[in-house]
């Protein structure tokens, strides 16, 4: 079992329901995001065109950020999902600054709202306890939370309204992750950093 993700970006139309169900049902606080979409710009006017790329950890076969923790403390789990475990972390960080994809969030001490100015909500405050400060966080495929492994899959897979994301087994030639890989054209981002990830893209 090794458990990736493909995005068809012929499908993504830059709508960040993505984004949205992520931050809600992981309940991250502010300027912390598992999964957002890059929005880029090309052509000059009028004939300008939006692109959109979803990004989200790369879930890499050779991931840096294990290999330069001194805890242990990030690893791959027997899924092929890159964890951290926060009773290891130390809050070095050294796994933030390896990480070429910039998928990592490091929890400050003190933790702010959405309304900075009005303290925690009782809502920010129930969301938020999950989250130990001092520590390193990330996309882990909703493992935590108990998605990943079910029907509806992670909270950005089942709200994709174009359907743009297909989770599954990547050891499975019948997945229908492994078999959209098969049939279509795809790419993994930053190749020049030779980590193999588990992210794959389907072209435009």
């Amino acid at each position: 079992m090794r458990y990736g993700m493909a995005i068809d970006l012929k499908r993504c139309v830059g709508c960040n329901s993505c984004t949205l169900a992520c931050k809600i049902s992981n309940g991250t606080p502010p300027n912390m995001f598992f999964s957002h979409v890059v929005i880029e710009e090309k052509g000059v006017y009028p004939n300008a065109q939006a692109y959109y790329t979803p990004v989200l950890c790369n879930h890499c076969e050779n991931a840096p950020c294990v290999s330069v923790c001194p805890t242990g403390a990030s690893f791959t789990d027997d899924d092929g999902i890159v964890c951290i475990s926060q009773d290891k972390c130390i809050g070095c960080r050294f796994c933030i600054a390896s990480c070429p994809y910039e998928a990592r969030t490091f929890i400050p001490t003190e933790v702010e709202g959405y309304f900075a100015d009005k303290g925690l909500t009782p809502a920010e405050e129930t969301m938020f306890e999950r989250f130990e400060r001092g520590v390193v966080y990330k996309c882990d495929f909703c493992k935590e939370i108990g998605k990943n492994d079910s029907e509806e899959g992670p909270a950005c897979v089942h709200t994709c309204p174009g359907r743009a994301r297909i989770f599954g087994d990547l050891d499975d030639l019948n997945s229908d992750i492994s078999l959209l890989i098969a049939n279509k054209q795809t790419y993994a981002l930053g190749p020049e950093f030779a980590t193999n990830p588990k992210v794959r893209y389907a072209t435009r």
